[in-house]
């Protein structure tokens, strides 16, 4: 047992028996002290060798003193594990790069891309400059070209280096062409699998290849052009099988015959981008048309009992006789145009490939509703058209929030509504919304932009908490 213990909050407790020792060492140390100054006192020189002894012992305390607080606190550093503190100053800046600091509040994300030449070291000298500047790089891809090689970079840097400085230093370590910009918490899966989840997507549900393209490509327009007329026997548009790259534009040859045109004029296109925006279209086009068939039954206030459910060009004959039961004001407010064309634009607008329709059935399965949301370039618009009988019971209010929660799974900015001032209901059912509104009058046509929220959960989450919100009531 030693001498010294710990009390329950880590106060030393000492024992009588050392108290004992150290008085008895005391009361020697006196007797001997008086015995040898009786000695050296009544000597020839005694009075000086006092004095001479009595600065010595002075010396040699002070000196005690002065080690022991120097050296006597500091544990050694083989005892903690903890590098010493000129082990910091000695690591290179590529130790500290690998290292990072990914708890730091002030930090940032970056997706940067730059060419470097195809030779060693390049890649080195990129990333050393980065690491200058505590810059981690968490995740690298390479773009092979016939001149050099496109390298992506995700990148986090401290809040306090901006986007100029990144680019500067990529710049004299031997970077060309670099484009940078902010990155999100999305950024961080890893390109295989964010490539996997968009494949799946697309496999499932056939209106999400232009989602998924723009998602695998980054901000960019993604338009579809119809295949020529029959009997005109030409490619559509000139666009061989295996389409064409030109720069900043893709062009894909879509599965029912036309043409995908993917323009990004910000950041030209890779032979790898090309090769995999290729690739999800020909996936497409193997599985051939298809639209998930799950719907929502919900009950109207009066008891009456509907379904919601997705709607394909399988509905055209469907959707022609909710036309034919429509008034010819309730199709003019809708269309914006001659009645009798009505029925002309059904195909188009229940193609999965310029967006995603919704339909509302009655329990003998009549359409009395239809809701789109069309891939329009880069912007989103919605559209809605219910049938006389069944206006004014909340179902386009209904078809509004869930088309507008489709468009924010798919990571719109924002969706618009071309309609009529007169057109009081399709207003509410904006209003009703509750995000902030845009109003624009365009050719006699009011235009209402309403600007989303981003949406962080999966694909079809939201289309889906839409129902569960008002516990299959309107």
């Amino acid at each position: 047992m030693s001498d010294v213990t710990r009390a329950r909050h880590g106060r030393p407790v000492r024992h009588w028996r050392r108290d004992v020792v150290e008085l008895a060492a005391l009361f020697t140390a006196v007797a001997a002290a008086d015995t040898v100054a009786q000695l050296v006192g009544h000597g020839p020189d005694g009075p000086a060798l006092l004095v001479i002894s009595a600065i010595a012992l002075v010396a040699t305390a002070g000196f005690h003193l002065w080690w022991s607080r120097r050296h006597g606190h500091a544990p050694p550093a083989d005892d903690t594990g903890a590098r010493p503190p000129s082990a910091e100053r000695q690591a290179g800046p590529s130790d500290r790069a690998v290292a990072g600091r990914p708890g730091e509040p002030d930090s940032a994300l970056w997706r940067m891309r730059t060419t470097v030449r195809d030779e060693p070291g390049s890649l080195a000298a990129l990333c050393a400059a980065l690491a200058d500047r505590r810059v981690d790089i968490l995740s690298l891809q390479t773009h092979p070209l016939a001149e050099g090689t496109v390298d992506e970079f995700l990148l986090r840097a401290p809040g306090t280096v901006e986007a100029p400085e990144i680019t500067r230093a990529v710049a004299r370590a031997g970077g060309t062409g670099s484009w940078i910009e902010r990155a999100d918490a999305h950024d961080l899966v890893d390109a295989p699998t964010r490539i996997l989840g968009l494949a799946t997507r697309t496999a499932l549900d056939a209106a999400e290849l232009p989602l998924a393209l723009r998602q695998l490509l980054g901000r960019c327009t993604i338009r579809s052009l119809p295949a020529p007329a029959a009997g005109q026997g030409r490619e559509p548009d000139g666009v061989p099988v295996e389409g064409v790259l030109e720069d900043t534009v893709m062009r894909l040859r879509a599965p029912e015959g036309g043409v995908i045109t993917v323009e990004r004029p910000h950041l030209p296109f890779t032979p790898t981008e090309f090769a995999r925006a290729r690739a999800l279209v020909e996936l497409d086009a193997r599985l051939g048309p298809r639209v998930p068939r799950s719907g929502d039954v919900l009950t109207l206030p009066e008891g009456s009992d509907i379904t919601v459910r997705r709607a394909d060009t399988d509905d055209v004959a469907a959707a022609r006789a909710m036309h034919e039961r429509c008034s010819p004001a309730t199709l003019a407010m809708r269309y914006h145009g001659p009645v009798g064309d009505a029925d002309r634009y059904l195909n188009h607008l229940l193609s999965p490939r310029f967006g995603r329709t919704l339909a509302v059935q009655t329990a003998s399965g009549r359409v009395v509703a239809l809701g789109h949301l069309l891939w329009d370039g880069d912007e989103t618009e919605v559209a809605l058209l219910v049938e006389d009988a069944w206006q004014r019971r909340g179902i386009g209010g209904e078809l509004l929030r869930r088309l507008v929660a489709m468009a924010a799974e798919a990571g719109c900015a924002s969706v618009y509504a071309v309609t009529q001032s007169s057109n009081t209901g399709m207003v509410a059912a904006m209003r009703g919304l509750g995000l902030p509104l845009d109003y624009q009058i365009e050719e006699g046509t009011l235009v209402i932009t309403a600007r989303l929220a981003p949406a962080a959960t999966g694909a079809h989450a939201a289309y889906d908490r839409a129902g569960e919100q008002h516990g299959g009531r309107l």
